[in-house]
């Protein structure tokens, strides 16, 4: 049985362009990572401890997880453009709001205390209306594209937040060269292109809104391989990002400084790789299954053969192999849970993966950080495992892909 919707419910693909929404999740991300790259200098400027910038993120992350699916569903409601206008908007005004924070911090030096209250307000803010850009965004996309090349578009999505990782943390850390303060005028620019871009080119003839709250739950069969999947793809992701630098550190033997230089450069490689292997996706016709069990195979190797290396070449090298296999499963998975679905349900079934995507947010640094103490390579060991189980999970019928939408 599938979930089709009638053809003449079906807007064209011919009039859906999929650039405005690269160009306002490029901007978003890129807004999103410089913050991140410049929060250390920032916290340390305003004698704010490193648990208190790390729960503001983290706050952040809980908040998506958390909205995802409200996001999405309300988009099956209430029509894609309506909802992914409202969420970029809340963005950009709470992204200038946490912006006007640190900025007069920097200049009234207050206590810590009020510091982090105004930043946990408004990096929470951040992190909820950001949920509603990747759970639209992506349901969007599946309204457009036929399901035989959700894949590639998925992944055009991916290449374009890869894109917004790598340029984000560079221009902040160029811009942080004449004051902490520039990489926040410049990157509250980001935010109001993005909403200017969708407002202006977000096609206004949508799949028709639903009046019905979606019955579409979380535990749905069709659902549960692409949600797995998502939880242990961004689990990976996250407890790479969290070790390392205390890799490069311990293992590496490196000072911190060199250990810090050596951890940009593997998350530089990061980068690229997701950017490259994504832009690779899009050429390729494959279907989802077969994109996630590759790249799942990949991923596996680059993140095992990083507990065995012991210089810092080799240490980027084995993270852009990972990454290179994570670019394949991040669209795919989305593409898995689009195809699995009826059109009245898109916005619901990418929320629903946004929700599993942030709890690997939430989960992965805490549990890197506790496996890291029992050895520099055990993180990256149980990263191996989850990702050869991902590979090797049988198919059954109920997850194959749907072909008609």
């Amino acid at each position: 049985m599938t979930h089709a919707t009638p053809p003449d419910l079906i807007p064209s693909s011919a009039t859906f362009n999929l650039k405005p929404l690269l160009i306002a999740n490029m901007a978003s991300t890129m807004a999103m990572m410089a913050f991140v790259a410049i929060i250390g200098p920032i916290a340390r400027q305003l004698h704010l401890p490193a648990w208190q910038a790390g729960t503001a993120i983290t706050v952040g992350g809980v908040l998506w997880m958390l909205l995802s699916r409200p996001w999405g569903v309300a988009s099956d409601r209430r029509g894609r453009r309506a909802v992914l206008l409202t969420g970029v908007g809340g963005f950009a005004l709470s992204y200038w709001a946490m912006c006007a924070v640190l900025v007069l911090s920097l200049q009234t030096m207050p206590a810590a205390t009020w510091v982090f209250v105004g930043l946990l307000v408004t990096r929470g803010a951040i992190g909820a209306f950001y949920a509603a850009i990747p759970a639209t965004g992506q349901a969007l996309v599946a309204d457009f594209i036929a399901a035989d090349r959700r894949a590639g578009a998925m992944a055009s999505l991916g290449a374009a937040n890869a894109v917004g990782v790598v340029i984000g943390p560079a221009m902040a850390a160029m811009l942080a060269q004449h004051s902490l303060s520039l990489p926040l005028y410049v990157t509250a620019i980001l935010p109001a292109i993005a909403w200017l871009v969708l407002w202006k080119a977000l096609p206004r003839q949508e799949h028709p809104v639903q009046s019905q709250p979606s019955t579409l739950h979380l535990h749905d069969v069709r659902l549960r391989r692409p949600m797995a999947v998502a939880f242990i793809a961004m689990f990976c992701v996250a407890i790479a990002q969290i070790t390392v630098g205390f890799f490069a550190i311990d293992r590496l033997q490196l000072a911190p400084e060199l250990a810090a230089r050596a951890a940009g450069f593997a998350l530089t490689a990061v980068g690229i790789g997701l950017i490259a292997s994504q832009l690779l996706v899009r050429q390729l016709s494959w279907p989802p299954m077969r994109l996630i069990r590759t790249g799942a195979v990949v991923a596996a190797a680059g993140f095992g053969a990083t507990a065995t290396v012991d210089t810092a070449a080799l240490l980027a090298a084995c993270y852009f192999v990972a990454a290179a296999g994570m670019g394949w499963i991040f669209p795919a998975f989305a593409a898995l849970a689009a195809n699995a679905v009826g059109g009245h349900e898109q916005g619901t079934a990418a929320g629903s993966v946004g929700a599993a995507q942030g709890l690997g947010i939430v989960l992965g640094p805490l549990v890197g950080t506790l496996l890291y103490g029992f050895g520099p390579g055990v993180p990256y060991l149980l990263v191996a495992l989850m990702l050869m189980g991902v590979a090797l999970w049988p198919s059954i019928a109920s997850n194959k892909p749907v072909t008609a939408v």
